[in-house]
């Protein structure tokens, strides 16, 4: 049974459904729930559930930022060339324009965030299996 099973059923927001429109960025299954998506709003707020050994694909925010409010579970977040950071609620990481990262659950854990994202991703390369398992 992997940690934090309580995630699946959403802590604070809903989990909302299987993350199929971004399917293609992620090793793994994600589900998403849209909490904002204004057109007039150069911001999207956004609640990412993360199986576990889930990731996204390393990516770059084009003119804008991420913000991520970690709300359940366990996870992880990287910049390029700086090691992985382990995540757990009450942590808030700060991705400013232009930085490669990524960000996913442990291996062993469910892992939730809320997602504040302005500007374009620009979606990269999968983290792979060997680059994962070196966390």
């Amino acid at each position: 049974m992997a940690k934090f099973e309580e995630v699946k059923n959403g802590v604070i927001f809903p989990v909302g459904d299987k993350n199929e429109a971004y399917a293609q960025y992620f090793v793994g299954q994600s589900y998403l729930k849209s909490l904002i998506a204004d057109p007039k709003l150069n911001v999207g707020v956004g609640n990412v559930t993360f199986e576990p050994g889930c990731r996204n694909n390393w990516h770059i925010h084009r003119n804008g930022f991420q913000l991520l409010l970690v709300t359940g579970g366990e996870g992880w977040y990287q910049e390029e060339g700086k090691p992985a950071q382990f995540l757990q609620a009450g942590d808030v990481i700060v991705t400013h324009d232009g930085v490669k990262h990524w960000h996913g659950a442990t291996k062993d854990s469910w892992f939730e965030h809320i997602a504040i994202t302005a500007g374009t991703p620009e979606w990269l390369e999968a983290v792979s299996d060997e680059e994962y398992n070196k966390i």
